[in-house]
């Protein structure tokens, strides 16, 4: 069980401001992508002392005993057979003995299409040691209710597997807004062949639109951006304690839970330097808007295979999914989800696997249309964790912010074999965004088609930034401002890489290929070529002499001009 504060629903106080470097990308507030505005305060810290590359099962740690079938009255009743330690292997836990009886065989309690039935059995699993839950083939589990933290389902705080087959677990579209799963301190959830669908996290708290909300930089007009307009539909209104029970045994282990945990209901920005203030809070403590599909606390674990998240939405951070744990994402689509603030299918601020997965079709109002670490620098922003991605794809998302496809805030991500294609920007970066201090490591990865209505089609790469791309394609990508391909403040290094057919298309735009806004870029066996902007040059431009290109690298048939900088050398651009 983590030793870290929390408020009585799990989640850890915010994060106090973070001060120092000039912002880089901050999202503009252009409303209208996900139909609700402002970035919600994040509930949780970033578990940036997982290790690194943790892969985790999880598992069940329930005592020897047979096999338990829920009775009508809710609870679940003790049943011999011998068949209940039978089953296939993806049935196993992958850690010995935990959640099996002392015949080794894993305890696995079978669930009928029946909601409450679930509830309940959940419940059970929490008071005890786990449980292994196999869910109804092919049915809907549609919830109507939840508990007085916004929990469709009980907060999961102990090994629980949720194992079904072309199952749904959904909230009922009529129903008041409310969260789906939540993974505590200590929780370890494990969720394979299912579809959460229809989350809803509305914002608990009403927004001040009197004055506009910035972004580094300006529009590629060098107009100022517009204040997002106010919308009444986002302030949501308070979950009613009184009448939110689950049932009575759901509401009975949160009680519990609750009164064992620390109780704060406001936190206060660690510190006694001057302008340290109060951080807002919700009812109890938190502002309940993050990952309406699944929430995963600091300390807590989750792994979902084989399965689905659809149609999610968060006033908050991350759409589908928000972690601030540990959490592994294997074979699984992520689509159609929306968030208000950044991370449309995916936030991130702990230790974050994406394997073999697909995240597309979402969006996000402020920036991270498919997937974000960490949030813009801003007063409570959170830093990014550590982010794996592993043969996914992360495609067709968008934002009214920075990054369409991927943003990453302060963080560390690294992806391999993997796809960055068709994601678009209101602001500044259509595919991959590597804001101020991350670190960014692609290796045979394709940066496609991606388009912003900003600078850096490709990938923007910001301030105090250390980027590496290996073996990696970045073409036909599309940006209104300058850097089609890649827009530099940082440290990148192109390692043989192409980078092809990118377009900066605004009427003062430069640099179709690479721009280098004061950073450093080093090419090694590398090549930029076929790139179009409307302002000279079509390949790489610099306002410093700090571009190097090694005698095996080329810059070839750009239009107007392969490149434009000091120094200038016609042979090889730059020496």
């Amino acid at each position: 069980m983590s030793n870290d504060l929390t408020t009585p629903s799990g989640e850890a106080p915010m994060a106090p401001p973070r001060r120092g470097r000039r912002k880089l990308w901050v999202a503009a507030g252009v409303a209208g992508l996900t139909g609700v505005v402002g970035l919600a305060a994040v509930g949780g810290l970033a578990a940036r002392n997982q290790k690194s590359g943790e892969r985790h099962q999880a598992s069940n740690t329930q005592a020897s005993a047979p096999k338990q079938n829920v009775s009508d009255a809710g609870e679940a009743e003790e049943t011999g057979g011998e068949e209940s330690g039978k089953g296939d292997q993806s049935d196993r836990d992958d850690r010995s003995g935990k959640g099996k009886g002392s015949g080794g065989r894993e305890r696995v309690k079978e669930v009928p299409c029946d909601t409450d039935k679930l509830i309940d059995a959940i419940t059970v699993a929490n008071r005890t040691d786990g449980a292994t839950l196999k869910l109804a083939e092919h049915c809907t589990y549609t919830l109507t209710r939840h508990d007085e933290w916004g929990n469709g389902l009980p907060r999961i705080n102990q090994p629980i597997t949720l194992k079904g087959d072309k199952t749904r677990i959904e909230r009922d579209p009529t129903a008041k807004p409310f969260r789906i799963l939540n993974v505590g301190p200590g929780g370890e959830l494990t969720l394979k062949g299912l579809t959460i669908k229809g989350g809803q996290l509305k914002d608990d708290k009403k927004k001040d639109y009197s004055k506009p909300r910035v972004r580094w930089g300006s529009a590629p007009n060098g107009a100022e951006v517009a204040p997002a307009a106010p919308n009444a539909a986002a302030a949501g209104a308070t979950p009613n304690a009184a009448a939110a029970g689950v049932t009575s045994n759901a509401a009975a282990a949160e009680a519990t839970v609750a009164a064992t945990g620390p109780a704060a209901t406001t936190a206060v920005t660690p510190g006694t330097e001057a302008g340290a203030q109060a951080t807002p809070t919700g009812p109890h403590g938190h502002t309940p808007t993050e990952g309406a599909g699944l929430l995963v606390h600091q300390g807590g674990r989750a792994v979902v295979v084989d399965s689905t998240f659809v149609q999610n939405h968060a006033a908050g951070d991350g759409g589908a999914i928000a972690n601030f744990g540990a959490t592994r994402i294997d074979e699984t689509l992520i689509e159609r989800n929306s968030a208000g603030g950044v991370g449309g299918g995916i936030f991130n601020a702990g230790v974050l696997n994406l394997e073999r997965s697909k995240v597309s079709q979402n969006s996000a109002e402020d920036g991270g249309g498919g997937v974000a670490n960490g949030t813009p620098d801003k007063p409570y922003g959170v830093e990014g964790g550590t982010v794996y991605i592993f043969k996914s794809k992360i495609s067709q998302n968008r934002t009214a912010g920075d990054g369409g496809g991927l943003a990453d805030n302060r963080g560390t991500t690294s992806a391999s074999h993997s796809e960055f294609t068709d994601n678009t920007a209101g602001s500044d970066v259509g595919g991959v965004l590597a804001n101020e201090d991350s670190q960014l490591t692609l290796k045979d990865v394709v940066v496609a088609r991606n388009s912003t209505q900003g600078r850096a089609g490709g990938i923007g790469i910001g301030e105090g930034t250390k980027a590496v791309i290996e073996h990696s394609t970045i073409k036909e990508n599309v940006s209104d401002g300058n850097g089609g391909g890649i827009y530099n403040f940082g440290s990148t290094v192109l390692r043989d890489t192409d980078v092809l057919a990118n377009q900066a298309v605004g009427k003062y735009a430069q640099a179709g290929g690479i721009f280098n806004d004061g950073g450093e870029v080093s090419l090694i066996r590398s090549k930029v070529a076929f790139n179009f902007s409307t302002k000279k040059p079509g390949g790489i431009f610099t306002n410093n002499d700090r571009v190097d290109i090694d005698s095996k690298s080329t810059v070839v048939d750009n239009r107007p001009t392969n490149c434009l900088g000091s120094p200038v050398i016609p042979d090889r651009c730059f020496g």
